[in-house]
């Protein structure tokens, strides 16, 4: 067998602490979702909280986060921003804590626990940090397989709540048990700007079913890439803020988008990074992310800039 066909072994597998009881597991592998509260202690809250309002000011070489003025506060720099897409690229910090040790410990024993042979290798391709300022926009039900498929449903976001997140700022819904089935449903576009961001919403399940997550600060909220979810409009005079990464099954091709030449069954996008067990894979190398992150906006923030514009 040649050195790219070799399967991983235990001297090249990253370990981390196994911190989930039998019915943490059990919970998360019926409902689709699992909280733990206070995973993440108030020192690295308020770390990841310092570093927030740095990417928003512009802190790090970034083409879409350019410097701030000194004068400006951290409330100004910040009040614009419903999200930053793959912060981790640009910030060291972000990267730390999509490596955090107790979050990748629970995710190597639920990531792909609904598969019998899974030997619990996990690796994140994605973070978002959700600023979520006052007036903001939720975003409508949906799935995150939708967006980041897997081979083996085996998507999974951890959710770290940098503030209290309650019904009023904007807390997560969830439809518990509605991963199981492992169907995508529908989107259409919908007609609530004032509730929801541009993201399309899903239909044709029963939303009466579904349940808010309201959880302390530092609390991590796993859930399936298949779990029906959305978010309301901040409706409080406090931020929501939230880091989100999203991961899977190393054992899993990541299929994200397909290039000229290559086949569907192969495809497999490299920008990732191993966060527990072995990457099988690894003989194929890693991309180098770009030195770049991804603003998403919302209607708050298009009538904030224009409040901004200068009169006539």
């Amino acid at each position: 067998m040649s050195t790219m066909e070799t399967a991983p072994t235990l001297e090249n597998r990253r370990t981390v602490p196994r911190i989930l009881s039998d019915e943490q597991v059990a919970f998360f592998v019926e409902n689709g979702y699992l909280v733990l509260e206070r995973l993440v202690t108030d020192t690295e809250v308020e770390e990841l909280r310092r570093d927030t309002a740095h990417l928003a000011r512009g802190g790090y070489p970034c083409e879409n986060l350019q410097p701030l003025p000194a004068e400006l506060t951290d409330d100004e720099a910040l009040r614009r921003i419903l999200c930053i897409h793959q912060p981790h690229f640009i910030s060291p910090v972000i990267e730390k804590y999509v490596k955090h040790e107790k979050i990748c410990g629970a995710l190597s024993q639920i990531t792909a626990a609904h598969l019998p042979f899974w030997d619990g290798s996990v690796k994140c391709m994605q973070s978002m940090l959700f600023v979520k300022p006052p007036t903001f926009q939720g975003q409508a039900w949906h799935q995150d397989e939708i967006y980041i498929p897997t081979r083996d449903r085996s998507l999974i976001g951890a959710w770290i709540a940098l503030d209290d997140a309650t019904i009023e700022n904007g807390c997560l819904w969830v439809i518990p048990g509605s991963h199981k089935a492992g169907y995508l449903y529908p989107q259409r576009k919908h007609d609530e700007a004032e509730e929801y961001d541009f993201a399309p919403q899903s239909y044709g399940f029963d939303e009466s079913l579904a349940v808010p997550v309201e959880v302390p600060v530092g609390s991590v909220v796993f859930f399936n890439g298949y779990l029906l979810h959305k978010s309301l409009k901040n409706r409080s005079e406090v931020y929501r803020r939230v880091l989100v990464s999203h991961y899977m099954n190393a054992w899993s091709l990541l299929p994200w988008s397909v290039k000229d030449g290559e086949s569907v069954a192969t495809a497999d996008r490299r920008n990732v990074i191993p966060v527990a067990g072995a990457d099988p894979y690894a003989w194929k190398g890693y991309d180098n992310p770009p030195s770049n992150v991804w603003l998403r906006t919302c209607k708050a923030t298009e009538e904030l800039k224009r409040t901004d514009e200068p009169s006539e």
